[in-house]
C-alpha cells in the first residue's frame, strides 16, 4: 500500500522512532489493542501502568491512521455544546459528560508533561463565525458553558477579530486559551514511547486478520488475552462489521505552506482557528511558521489528483495573498464519522471498543484510551458515561450506508452556501 504520509509535514517533521517488529508465534497477553493511533496507545498505556502485560497491534506504521494526518487542532470538548448536552440529556447527565470531555484537555497535557513528549504545543483555539446567527449562537453556548459549568473562554466580537485572525471576514467568535495545538503525529510517537517503557509489547505491520474469542489472530501467529480492545477507528469493519456500521469516513485534506514570512500578521494570537460552516476550513501555524490548513471533504475515498490544488481554493477564500504561496506539503485521510457525531463507545463481552470521533477527537482520544484501560480492570463507572451515549447505526447496511450518509452531507454543506 502506497503510504498516504510519505508527503506529510508530519512525516518530514516527525521525532525519531525505531520500526517495531511484527507479530509471530503463539503468546498470552492479559490485553491486547488493536490500532496504533491516540485512542490504542492511550488504553495500552494505561493499562500497563496498571500493571497488566500488554501487547499493541498496528497494522501499518504507528500513527499511520488519523492520529498521524489530522489537523493537529486540540478544541476542549465534543461536537455538541454542553448547552445541546444538557437539553437532551438533563443536568446530572450533562455534567458527568463535561467533566469527562473538558477534563480531557488536562489528561493530555498532563501526558505530554509526564513523558516529556515534544511535540510543538501551543495554546489557543478561536472557533470562527462564517454567518453573523453562528456567532450569536456561539455566545449563547459560551455563556450557558460559564454559567452552568465553569469553562471560561472568550466572546471576540466582530471588530476584534483582527487580534487572532487577519483573514476570512468572520463575524465573530470563541477565542478559548484552554484548547490549542500541537504535532499530532509527534505526539502519537511520544505515546508509543512512553507506552514501551511501561512495558507494552508493540507489534507495526502487524494486522490482525480476525478475532475468536479471546484471540487476535494475525498471518504469522495468535494472541492470547483476557480482554481486546478495538482501537481501529476507519478500519473496525474489518474486524466486527456490526461495529463499522456505526461510521461512515469522510476525506479530508491538509497542506503546509512554505514557512511565511507575514505568518505572525495572519494569526497574531498564533491560535488554531476552525470555522462554523458545516464543511468546515481550519487552520494553524506550525513551529517553523508554515501555514497549516485544511478546507474541504471529498465523500469518496479516491483522493484528488492535485490535493495541494484542491486545498488552495479554501485558503485564498480566508487568506487571498496566499494564492501564489508555494505548497511544501500536501496529504490527506479519513475522518470517522457517526450518524449524531458523538464518540461511539462500549463493551461486547470481553471486546471493547472506542470510534467515531467525528473530527473532533485530538483530545477526547486520550480519555477514551484511558477509559477503555478502566474498563478492563473492572472500573465501569467514568466508561458508562460515554458508553450510554444513544448511537444508532447507519440506515442501509453495508451496500448503500454510505451513498445515503453522503446524501446527507450533501445537503448540509449545501446550506453553507445558502
Amino acid at each position: 500500500m502506497p503510504d498516504p504520509l510519505a508527503s506529510s509535514y508530519y512525516r518530514a517533521t516527525a521525532n525519531v522512532w525505531e520500526r517495531r517488529p511484527a507479530f509471530s508465534g503463539d503468546e498470552s497477553f492479559d490485553v491486547a489493542v488493536i490500532g496504533g493511533g491516540f485512542t490504542g496507545l492511550s488504553a495500552a498505556l494505561a493499562c500497563a501502568e496498571k500493571g497488566l502485560k500488554v501487547a499493541l497491534f498496528e497494522a501499518h506504521s504507528i500513527g499511520f491512521g488519523a492520529s498521524g494526518r489530522n489537523g493537529g487542532q486540540l478544541i476542549p470538548g465534543l461536537r455538541w455544546s454542553m448547552r445541546e448536552i444538557d437539553q437532551e440529556f438533563g443536568r446530572e447527565r450533562a455534567q458527568a459528560i463535561y467533566d469527562l470531555a473538558y477534563g480531557a484537555v488536562e489528561r493530555v497535557k498532563s501526558r505530554i508533561a509526564k513523558h516529556g513528549i515534544q511535540c510543538d504545543l501551543k495554546a489557543g483555539h478561536l472557533e470562527a463565525a462564517f454567518k453573523p446567527d453562528h456567532y450569536r449562537a456561539m455566545q449563547r453556548d459560551a455563556e450557558f458553558l460559564a454559567k452552568e459549568f465553569g469553562w471560561e473562554s472568550e466572546i471576540v466580537d466582530p471588530k476584534d477579530m483582527g487580534r487572532h485572525i487577519n483573514g476570512g471576514g468572520y463575524h465573530g467568535g470563541i477565542y478559548d486559551r484552554q484548547g490549542g495545538h500541537f504535532h499530532p503525529l509527534n505526539y502519537t510517537l511520544g505515546l508509543a514511547r512512553a507506552a514501551l517503557d511501561a512495558g507494552v509489547a508493540i507489534f507495526e505491520h502487524s494486522p490482525v486478520l480476525k478475532i475468536a474469542g479471546n484471540q487476535a489472530c494475525t498471518a504469522n501467529g495468535i494472541a492470547t488475552a483476557q480482554s481486546i480492545l478495538l482501537a481501529a477507528d476507519n478500519w473496525m469493519g474489518d474486524l466486527d462489521r456490526a461495529l463499522g456500521g456505526y461510521t461512515v469516513p469522510i476525506m479530508n485534506y491538509n497542506i503546509a505552506t512554505a514557512p511565511l514570512p507575514d505568518a505572525d500578521s495572519l494569526l497574531p494570537s498564533d491560535a488554531a482557528v476552525a470555522d462554523s460552516r458545516f464543511v468546515l476550513n481550519y487552520f494553524r501555524l506550525s513551529a517553523d511558521k508554515r501555514l497549516i490548513f485544511g478546507g474541504g471533504e471529498k465523500y469518496v475515498q479516491t483522493p484528488p489528483a492535485d490535493i495541494a490544488a484542491f486545498v488552495r481554493k479554501h485558503i485564498v477564500d480566508v487568506f487571498p495573498s496566499l494564492a501564489e504561496t508555494p505548497i511544501d506539503y500536501a496529504w490527506g485521510g479519513a475522518v470517522g464519522v457517526t450518524m449524531n457525531r458523538l464518540p461511539h463507545i462500549g463493551r461486547k463481552g470481553n471486546l471493547f471498543f472506542a470510534h467515531g470521533f467525528s473530527g473532533h477527537g485530538a483530545l477526547v482520544t486520550t480519555l477514551a484510551g484511558e477509559l477503555l484501560a478502566e474498563a478492563v480492570t473492572g472500573t465501569m463507572e467514568r466508561f458508562d458515561v460515554f458508553a450510554n451515549l444513544p448511537q444508532q447505526p447507519f440506515p442501509g447496511g453495508r451496500l448503500f450506508a454510505r451513498p445515503l450518509a453522503t446524501l446527507g452531507l450533501l445537503w448540509y454543506a449545501l446550506r453553507d452556501r445558502l
